[in-house]
């Protein structure tokens, strides 16, 4: 077993446990769906934190060669994992017919959620550049890359739901761009 394999079995676990977690809550809220509202910004906030873990997953495997096996990884990886897992399970309410809609619990919640994935996006930029160095500026990188931090502060700061929202669309469409560009 490679030092990576041994590091990414932690962070792959909590990572699969993050994700499973979002899923779970999805599914708690569908079967509850004659009850309660889902909404838009609660399913948009889904979208936009299961399409960061799986991004921050490929990172991870990206820089498999320059991950050396040590303490602070291996506990700095904890700790981001930690977080994406604790976000994720902040979306969906555990019991979501307690709520009529989950537009409440977006309310509620979704700030913490986008800190913890802020810093998870910290956290990572700052490893990468640690290890591999500062990543281009250019056009492509200034909108995929660069547009991520103040779009999510915006969201931060401001915690108003239609913000939000339109916050996370551009979100969510920074992962597809991000291939086909």
């Amino acid at each position: 077993m490679s030092g990576f394999e041994f590091i990414f079995s932690l962070f792959g676990l909590l990572l699969g446990l993050a994700l499973a977690e979002g899923l779970g809550g999805l599914s708690r809220s569908i079967k509850a769906s004659h009850k309660v509202r889902i909404g838009y910004s609660t399913a948009l906030l889904g979208i936009f934190v299961s399409c960061d873990v799986v991004t921050f997953w490929m990172y991870g495997w990206s820089l498999r060669d320059l991950l050396p096996l040590n303490w602070p990884v291996l506990f700095g990886g904890f700790v981001v994992t930690g977080i994406y897992y604790v976000s994720t399970s902040l979306i969906f309410p555990d019991d979501p017919e307690e709520w009529s809609n989950l537009d409440g619990h977006f309310d509620k919640h979704s700030r913490k959620v986008l800190i913890g994935i802020l810093l998870c996006n910290m956290a990572l930029l700052t490893t990468t550049m640690a290890l591999g160095g500062l990543p281009p500026v250019d056009i492509r990188s200034a909108v995929v890359t660069w547009s991520f931090f103040p779009v999510i502060v915006i969201a931060i700061a401001l915690n108003k739901r239609r913000i939000v929202i339109a916050c996370l669309i551009w979100l969510i469409a920074l992962y597809p761009l991000s291939v086909l560009w």
